[in-house]
């Protein structure tokens, strides 16, 4: 069994991301030897809305924010999910980027968000969206995908993740208060569907003209909500069995019986 932290961090426009970016990687290393990984949310140096932002805080992935994260993966000899940033792309654009860095500091694995969110605003039409489903075997808490917001509405991204032998999914986000509803139904459905755990890390507070709802959540493969965050900032805990998964596929072969692929 391993333990994992998610940080709901609290991304209200009154806190700049300069004094935000030290105070959040302090908390990181307040982290070490009290679990294993440790995971943050969607664009949390600016705010998941804060699409003024995107391209003053663009930055290549060997940049300083996530070389930072690094160091304290490092540091503190634990996993770490960096959420997600704006990534400066070699080729030019910019895309919403999540690292997973494992305790040597190294960047293992990065997802870039498939589905942008916006209706022809914001992040939709301001950054390049990603292509490829990204999995990472070998991790504490298994055979992990990853996954961002918005995505959380698209099932067919965590069936081709499920298809590729994915125990735990890990969701980085920012999603909104007045749908809050929908975000607790969703990572539920994600986890009942696929049989797998599922860690969702939320931010909190006013950004942009939204409000971030918060109840960060860790539901296991039978769907249950182990741990949930209220909707203010705080360090949410919670104890990953990997047995589940094989157990309550065994049980429950479910997944023998698709038919349309």
């Amino acid at each position: 069994m391993n333990r994992v932290a998610l940080l709901q961090v609290d991304v209200s426009d009154s806190e700049t991301p300069e004094a935000r970016v030290p105070r959040v990687l302090d908390l990181i290393d307040q982290q070490q030897g009290k679990c294993e990984l440790v995971v943050l949310p969607e664009l949390w140096n600016i705010g998941a809305f804060n699409s003024e932002a995107l391209e003053t805080y663009a930055q290549p992935r060997d940049g300083v924010l996530v070389t930072q994260l690094q160091a304290r993966a490092k540091s503190g000899k634990f996993w770490l999910h960096g959420g997600s940033f704006v990534e400066a792309l070699p080729d030019g654009g910019m895309s919403n980027t999540a690292v997973l860095i494992n305790p040597d500091g190294e960047i293992v694995t990065f997802y870039r968000k498939i589905h942008l969110y916006g209706f022809d605003h914001g992040e939709a039409v301001m950054l390049n969206r990603g292509t490829e489903i990204v999995t990472q075997e070998k991790t504490p808490i298994g055979h992990v995908g990853l996954a961002i917001c918005y995505d959380l509405r698209f099932p067919e991204l965590f069936r081709g993740m499920n298809d590729q032998g994915v125990e735990t999914i890990l969701i980085t986000s920012g999603w909104p208060t007045p749908r809050i509803n929908h975000w607790r139904v969703l990572n539920q459905a994600r986890a009942i569907e696929n049989q797998a755990w599922v860690i969702a890390c939320n931010e909190v507070g006013p950004n942009g003209d939204i409000m971030l709802g918060g109840h960060s959540m860790v539901v296991s493969p039978r769907g249950e909500i182990i741990a949930e965050a209220g909707e203010s900032e705080e360090v949410l805990y919670a104890d990953i069995d990997l047995s589940q998964v094989a157990d309550f596929r065994n049980e429950h072969p479910f997944q023998k019986d698709r038919f349309i692929r």
